[in-house]
């Protein structure tokens, strides 16, 4: 049994949909960020960074979307989110996680945390400096997926999609939104198409994309 704590539509949706892509059994934890629950003193001890998600795993908490969908990856082989280890679509599908966290969840950071660049609203310079960096991931996205797509590894669906749908929901509101990018809104729809994204819709009373 695993327990996700986690908070509606935040960075444990990819976890989360993983979860239910597996069947494995498993409880929820609601984190209300809104009254800053991620700030108590009992959650801090479980993620001393004060994020979600939090996933227990045999007793033990674990951190970090990225991360969590390749542990999970691994525990269960059976759900086929992840190629065989020592393959080159292992090796790619390693490759398409890291990126994602790295080049696209960071810069996320600092668009939707301006703070986090010191100030209280983002400087019309930096908001375009931003979106450019996030629009140029979705370019490169659509090179790739228009040639090998419909998935990052082709074919068949793995962890690395459900952290690009999640990534791609984000950019919902944003002057020009990844869904723009023909391939990739190819990706969402099958994604949105799936038992697992209606489900989660579903426990974490989300609507629309």
């Amino acid at each position: 049994m695993y327990t996700l704590y986690y908070s509606p539509g935040t960075a444990s949706m990819a976890v989360h949909l993983a979860l239910l892509e597996i069947g494995a059994p498993y409880q929820l934890v609601t984190v209300d960020i809104d009254t800053g629950a991620q700030h108590d003193p009992a959650y801090l001890k479980l993620n001393p960074l004060g994020k979600v998600p939090t996933l227990i795993i045999d007793g033990r908490p674990r951190t970090e979307s990225a991360a969590l969908l390749m542990m999970l990856a691994e525990r269960h082989p059976e759900a086929g989110l992840a190629p065989p280890p020592g393959s080159a679509e292992r090796e790619a599908w390693l490759q398409w996680i890291v990126y994602l966290s790295n080049a696209l969840a960071s810069t996320y950071r600092f668009w939707f945390y301006p703070a986090d660049l010191g100030a209280a609203e983002h400087s019309p310079l930096q908001r375009s400096a931003l979106q450019h960096k996030i629009e140029a991931v979705w370019d490169h996205l659509q090179s790739h997926l228009a040639a090998h797509g419909p998935y990052l590894l082709g074919r068949d669906i793995s962890a690395a999609d459900l952290l690009l749908a999640m990534l791609m929901r984000w950019s919902r509101n944003m002057p020009r939104p990844a869904t723009e990018w023909p391939a990739l809104k190819l990706l969402a729809d099958l994604l949105r198409a799936r038992p697992s994204w209606k489900k989660l819709y579903e426990l974490e009373g989300l609507s629309g994309w």
